[in-house]
């Protein structure tokens, strides 16, 4: 297993600088373009992390948005499968993680914050499906159940791909809340869910970002909304 200093993320500035050190050529590529965007939205998420006074709940939404911008694709804004996206993004992030660094964070870092996630109905799309339409037939306790087991299974079979899928799923539910005006920013009610999400994410977004710039040639596809100035690649 990964040294626990292994597993510490790279910043925003040190990933661009890496990027454009390497690969400076397909500064307007694609994945170029995915990548400066990522990184700057980082950026804005590192800033509200910086001290103690920090915003979890603004570094979170920046977090989701440099994720955001490494994973979704062109001429899918209207497609409602954004969970497919999602999915692709994984089993090549996966497939490509070479050193295990995604599992590692996971199993060796984020183990205990990852089952709390996992045990929260607040943040199971179910759960809020049940209370808009009780009694619906939809047995969400029992599906919750299932779950859960399921990916404590997964982290036993170091199943990196099935863990982050339902992880991010629950993210996202987390994501729609504070996007949505599900939260107020001082509520008392979801601080252990966002400080979690946040410290997740802060952690496995650069580690993404590190994968596609050592795997650049791997077809990473065209990003939504690409300006006129990017080129294939």
């Amino acid at each position: 297993m990964n040294d626990r200093r292994d597993l510490q993320p790279s910043s925003a500035e040190a990933l661009f600088d890496r990027w454009i050190a390497a690969h400076s050529k397909e500064r307007n590529s694609w994945v170029g373009l995915r990548l400066r965007r990522s990184t700057s939205w980082l950026f804005r998420a590192e800033t509200a992390m910086r001290d103690a006074n920090g915003d979890p709940d603004a570094a979170f939404i920046f977090l989701w948005i440099a994720f955001n911008a490494l994973y979704a694709e062109h001429n899918r804004f209207y497609d409602a499968s954004e969970k497919g996206a999602v999915e692709r993004f994984f089993v090549k992030a996966c497939r490509l993680d070479a050193d295990r660094v995604i599992y590692n964070v996971i199993w060796s870092r984020f183990s205990g914050p990852i089952r709390m996630l996992l045990d929260n109905p607040y943040v199971y799309k179910r759960f809020w499906t049940d209370k808009d339409k009780p009694g619906a037939g939809d047995d969400w306790q029992a599906r919750f159940a299932a779950r859960r087991k399921r990916v404590h299974r997964a982290l036993a079979q170091q199943d990196t791909y099935a863990v982050l899928c339902e992880l991010f799923e629950r993210l996202y539910v987390l994501r729609n809340q504070l996007v949505h005006g599900g939260a107020t920013w001082n509520s008392t009610v979801n601080r252990d869910q966002v400080t979690d999400g946040r410290a997740i994410m802060a952690t496995l977004v650069p580690h993404f970002l590190a994968i596609m710039i050592d795997n650049h040639e791997a077809g990473w596809g065209r990003p939504q909304f690409p300006p006129e100035f990017v080129s294939d690649g």
